[in-house]
């Protein structure tokens, strides 16, 4: 008989893609959240917060594995390690972690945090994965969208993406979670590299918006690493999906 893995930010864009993975696999979930839910179907529900270090132990109960997906625009670096303090009281056997492309190399905000997070727990004495993945083509759509309501879209030069599709990441981290520790393995970039040109303009054509773009300079420490593609990895492992495969897909832009 298995233990229950242990998912954090279990119903988020990629939560909600691997709890149905893992179950499929014929594993179960327990899903720790802010809110919490209604057990089914082989997934229990707990509420608890990371950042505030609340709900934590209980969550880990009987657990042997972790897949460490929650994070926000700061504070990883906390939750995280409010988490494997708690995971190696615990007994935990594997801690599985999503992080970004780049947060070695980007010195700026949300990459710091992320490079924290990872150093939390790679220090944490658990055996551990980590896998650095690129921006999420949800996340790449949700900054267009709000850039449109703009009636001029500022397009910063030498700002570049390589998006990656969220299911591939899932089932990546799926295949990582039901393996054995790893360390640090090789990078999840999308399969192209776009400029912040043409990412409007397809999004628009798309969205059968009208609007004007306005090249602009990105100035100072922020300027210079994105230029210098800092955020982009050169893997030769990428996913399939592109991002006019993801456009054409989604049923409202």
């Amino acid at each position: 008989m298995t233990s229950r893995i242990l998912i954090t930010g279990g119903t988020g864009t990629l939560g909600r893609q691997v709890v149905p993975l893992l179950r499929a696999a014929g594993r179960d979930v327990r899903v720790l959240s802010r809110h919490g839910g209604e057990p089914g179907d082989g997934v229990d529900h707990l509420a608890g917060d990371l950042f505030e270090g609340k709900g934590i132990d209980p969550a880990l109960d009987g657990v042997e594995t972790v897949l460490h997906l929650a994070g926000g625009p700061k504070g990883d670096e906390v939750a995280t390690r409010n988490l494997v303090e708690a995971a190696a009281r615990a007994g935990v056997r594997h801690l599985v972690y999503i992080s970004v492309i780049g947060a070695d190399r980007v010195p700026l905000g949300w990459f710091t945090s992320k490079l924290a997070a990872e150093r939390a727990v790679a220090d944490s004495g658990l055996p551990w994965t980590t896998l650095r993945a690129a921006q999420f083509h949800e996340l790449v759509l949700s900054m267009l969208q709000k850039m449109a309501k703009l009636p001029v879209i500022p397009v910063p030069g030498g700002l570049r993406f390589q998006p990656v599709d969220s299911g591939e990441v899932a089932a990546r981290l799926v295949e990582l979670t039901l393996g054995a520790p790893a360390g640090l393995v090789p990078d999840l970039p999308g399969p192209t590299v776009y400029g912040m040109r043409h990412l409007a303009r397809s999004y628009l054509q798309a969205s059968g918006r009208h609007r004007l773009t306005m090249p602009v300079r990105m100035p100072g420490k922020a300027g210079r690493v994105y230029r210098d593609g800092a955020n982009l990895s050169h893997e030769a492992a990428t996913g399939k999906r592109t991002w006019e495969d993801f456009l054409a897909a989604y049923p409202t832009i």
